[in-house]
């Protein structure tokens, strides 16, 4: 047996064992509660190192002892009760196992059996971290011990492993151990892939298990932690790689020496792979994400789709109804949800104010709609109005002079330049062209002889064997303050036969 290879490593073995010597301190305190009742200071000490981690975590600069005695006061004041003063005590007196208010480093005491000397171990669990001026206050956050104490505390550091891998790697970095840190990198890499594997488990889980709006509320809130965690350690990612980023750009303006060469090696090396997984654990944040997105949504549909498909109306209404003596009460509450809604026609006494047409023995024409052209009483009238259609389209024809197309407006405006802009306040010049739109499109000849359509056998003598055709414009135009309407274009093109 080689004693001197069995006792290697003594002091740093010893050294994690002294670790847990404020644990020792913690249970030689006694107090009770009101209740007679020792209060836990061990567990309490546990607790003061789990809050000011998870602080760390969550980058809170602001953490002291009144902020952990609310902390703690929230936690076990059903279990230890005191009074409300009394908790800062106790939460000052926890944190100062921790750091002494002599501001001397904790120390243990051992011999060491490899070197066969007594030496002493000195520790560091927490350190100040920023302090208010105002309020006179002083914050504190886990130093290196105190950050290795907490992972001592816990073999397998489940969903915090890869926040607490990205903690030491920050420390091995700016220590300048970038041998450690590529290890440690490497670690990372393994962390995300379980990652990875444990979203691909919970995928299948998710669409294999939800069968009740219990579980699915549980799978939510899972995936929705997740999805926080992974947020955190994205954000941690990125502070990583500026700070990479920055040691290598420091190294690279140096003058090397044979030292710092291989130090910026490795620095390139750690950035190269610090991306990658990066890059792995970004995608694993955008896979989580359609998970919740995409996953949730159909598996909340695909319980819905259960639910209707489990349903049988002969079994769960019908059978209900025949074979179970019933009340009708009953029967009306059963068949409730089955049934439409009912539907009744009411009056109003109110519609004995409204307004009424009155009228005489000759009824007036409604000036609302198109004039009708197919009443034998009116012979003079319509002869009348189908010469004025014709000078109207005669003026517009003018207007277009060879060209084979323009709108409305333009006609319009053309109008207002001439002799004849008085037509523009004449209801018949907007019937006109209301009629041209619906009799689109319009050819000589055409052998639809309707009765209404002898008003425009002017205009379609004027055609000559050319289509007119009448498309509606988006715009409303009003070329006098009386009347207003729709913006039209016009579209002139030869046809190769006509209908006589």
């Amino acid at each position: 047996m080689d004693f001197d290879e069995l006792t290697k490593g003594f002091q740093e073995r010893y050294s994690r064992i002294a670790l847990f010597g404020p644990f020792e301190q913690l249970k030689r305190k006694s107090l009770t509660d009101l209740k007679g009742n020792p209060l836990d200071f061990a567990g309490m000490g546990l607790l003061c190192l789990l809050y000011f981690f998870e602080q760390k975590l969550i980058r809170n600069q602001k953490a002291g002892v009144r902020e952990f005695a609310a902390f703690l006061r929230n936690k076990a004041a059903h279990v230890h009760p005191l009074p409300p003063e009394k908790w800062e005590d106790v939460s000052r007196s926890i944190i100062e196992i921790f750091r002494p208010p002599s501001g001397k480093r904790y120390t243990a005491e051992f011999f060491d059996w490899e070197t066969f000397t007594s030496k002493s171990i000195t520790f560091s669990f927490f350190k100040a971290n920023t302090f208010d001026m105002n309020t006179n206050t002083q914050y504190y956050t886990l130093d290196d011990d105190g950050l290795e104490l907490v992972f001592a505390t816990k073999e397998f550091y489940g969903e915090f492993q890869l926040s607490i891998n990205q903690l030491l790697l920050r420390k091995q970095l700016e220590k300048g151990e970038f041998k450690g840190a590529l290890r440690q990198i490497n670690e990372m890499r393994m962390d995300v892939e379980t990652l990875e594997e444990r979203i691909i488990r919970l995928t299948h889980e998710l669409k294999r298990n939800i069968t009740s709006e219990e579980t699915f509320r549980r799978y939510s809130g899972l995936i929705e932690d997740i999805l926080l965690r992974l947020g955190l350690e994205h954000e941690e990612f990125q502070e990583l790689q500026h700070f990479v980023k920055e040691t290598k750009d420091r190294l690279y303006y140096k003058d090397l020496t044979k030292q710092e060469e291989e130090a910026y090696t490795l620095i390139l090396q750690i950035s190269t792979r610090l991306e990658e997984v990066h890059h792995q654990h970004a995608n694993l944040l955008h896979s989580c994400t359609e998970l919740k997105s995409s996953a949730l949504r159909s598996a909340q549909e695909a319980l819905y789709f259960v639910g209707i498909d489990s349903f049988n109306f002969d079994q769960d209404i019908t059978s209900r109804l025949i074979s179970t003596p019933l009340p009708l009460e009953s029967m009306k509450g059963l068949l409730a949800p089955f049934l439409s809604l009912e539907q009744v026609q009411v009056w109003t006494p109110l519609m004995l104010f409204a307004a009424q047409p009155m009228r005489g023995e000759r009824e007036e024409r409604d000036q609302s709609e198109f004039i009708e052209a197919d009443t034998e009483e009116d012979e003079e009238y319509i002869h009348l109005l189908r010469q004025h259609y014709t000078l109207l389209f005669n003026l517009f024809l003018t207007f277009l002079d060879g060209s084979d197309q323009a709108t409305l407006e333009q006609f319009t405006d053309h109008l207002h330049t001439t002799e004849f802009n008085s037509l523009l306040d004449s209801r018949a010049f907007y019937d006109f062209f209301l009629l041209l739109h619906q009799r689109s499109p319009i050819l000589r000849g055409d052998e639809e002889r309707t009765e209404d359509s002898h008003i425009l056998d002017g205009v379609r003598r004027f055609l000559a064997g050319r289509k007119l055709t009448v498309i509606e414009l988006p715009n409303i135009i009003s070329p006098v303050k009386r009347f207003a309407i729709q913006n039209l274009q016009f579209h002139l093109e030869e046809v190769d036969e006509i209908v006589i």
